[in-house]
């Protein structure tokens, strides 16, 4: 059973527009477009650096140099950019991964987008004026109490809200980081708190990380709350006067989360890891792992839930003979269940849902050789430029981050350059 609308999503903004592509791009075999592909690669050699996410289609990622996470990928892909002397990366996964390289790598770095279509609808769900307006509006109703507001923001946001929250004194957080950058904001962030000071988290963009992480810490949540106890997470939302919220509730939250969700993880529900358990229940059962961009109560009725790379090792390092249900993007789960295969390790998607990344999905092979004949025949296609004081104030966030969370062994860069696979926290 499927299900998952975008009915409670907040307003999202227009995706670029990205032109039509020639008619000869659409007329040649998947067999001639990558012959092009790696016939401009060839010519470009280190002046060139292909990045490919791990929710990409498979004849994309067959290109790339470097595979990954979003942030790790931009990390690594700086380090690797730096090392080749590249002037080009090409980000084959959306909007404001491309945005998070061009705040990582040099000034003398261009990036850019196959399609500039290919935007998050996520990180669409929380723009920078409606950020300023739900801070204002968090800070009038703490007035006169000893409240202190320190924003988070997932990684999975624009450049544009990174940048707010690093003005703002707050840190961006991935999903492995997550917990470890609720500490540091709890404890005041870079600034210890006075005697008596309480924290408030706002917590953008995605409600269902923040909610996650937010009951990891110990926080009663909206859903978990009895009656006549007031829960200590409430939802923000950006269409509604005062995000929808009484005073009353915005002084017992003690997390705040925005209104925003990823719509492939949204797609999983409880029913579908009752499905699963029934089917297998006579084969010797079957272990659930989900991301947990998944809703509070798909991860509190999972067996493991963690990171896109975690996702990946666990499976990586299970035993033969093991069987698991995975909440996650469908070209992700397919490339791993195919490589379990090889181990005697069985490995499904946790529904039959379409579970795939749409906007992910318009990066092409088509898209990827035509970019490559531009940066080859000296045009600039596409290229992703973050101004450079919103470019300064998201690498703060970005830093915070970076400085308050130990490295937790979950994260991975695969990099094809290297030959092997090189495993890089």
């Amino acid at each position: 059973m499927c299900s998952g609308t975008f009915s409670d999503a907040p307003t999202i903004k227009p995706m670029l527009w990205q032109p039509a592509l020639p008619d000869q791009y659409q007329r040649m075999s998947d067999e001639q477009l990558a012959a092009g592909i790696r016939a401009r690669k060839a010519e470009l050699g280190n002046r060139l650096l292909v990045l490919g996410h791990h929710y990409q289609q498979d004849d994309v990622v067959q290109h790339a140099d470097l595979t990954g996470d979003s942030l790790k990928l931009s990390q690594m892909a700086a380090a690797e950019a730096e090392r080749r002397g590249s002037e080009w990366i090409v980000f084959c996964g959306v909007h404001f991964m491309a945005e998070t390289a061009d705040i990582l790598t040099s000034d003398r770095v261009k990036v850019v987008l196959p399609d500039l279509s290919a935007g998050c609808s996520m990180a669409d769900m929380a723009q920078y004026d409606e950020a300023v307006e739900a801070w204002d509006a968090i800070e009038r109703a703490a007035t006169g109490t000893k409240v202190r507001i320190v924003p988070i923001t997932y990684v999975n946001s624009s450049a544009a809200i990174k940048a707010f929250v690093g003005s703002k004194g707050g840190a961006c957080c991935t999903s492995s980081n997550a917990a470890q950058v609720f500490d540091w904001a709890l404890a005041g962030g870079d600034t210890p708190l006075a005697k008596g000071e309480e924290v408030r988290i706002l917590f953008l963009p995605d409600q269902h990380l923040g909610r996650n992480t937010a009951k990891r810490k110990g926080f009663v949540t909206e859903f978990d709350a009895a009656p006549g106890v007031p829960a200590q997470t409430a939802l923000w939302d950006p269409r509604k006067d005062q995000g929808g919220l009484t005073d009353v509730q915005l002084k017992a939250a003690r997390v705040i989360l925005w209104a925003g969700h990823c719509s492939v993880h949204k797609m999983f529900r409880p029913e579908h890891i009752d499905d699963v358990r029934a089917e297998y229940a006579d084969r010797g059962g079957i272990t659930v792992i989900v991301h947990p961009e998944c809703s509070q109560d798909v991860v509190d009725a999972s067996d493991m839930n963690g990171s896109t790379e975690h996702i990946i090792q666990t499976i990586e390092h299970a035993k033969p003979g093991t069987r698991w249900a995975v909440g996650t993007e469908i070209h992700l789960v397919n490339r791993l269940a195919k490589a379990a295969a090889a181990r005697d390790v069985f490995v499904r998607i946790l529904s039959d849902c379409q579970c795939l990344c749409t906007t992910m999905y318009r990066i092409d092979q088509q898209h990827l050789l035509w970019v490559l004949d531009g940066i080859a025949e000296g045009r600039s296609p596409n290229v992703i430029s973050v101004h450079p004081e919103a470019k300064r104030l998201a690498k703060l966030a970005l830093e915070r981050m970076l400085r308050n969370s130990a490295p937790a062994g979950q994260g991975a860069v695969r990099s094809r350059a290297a030959g092997a696979a090189a495993l890089v926290d």
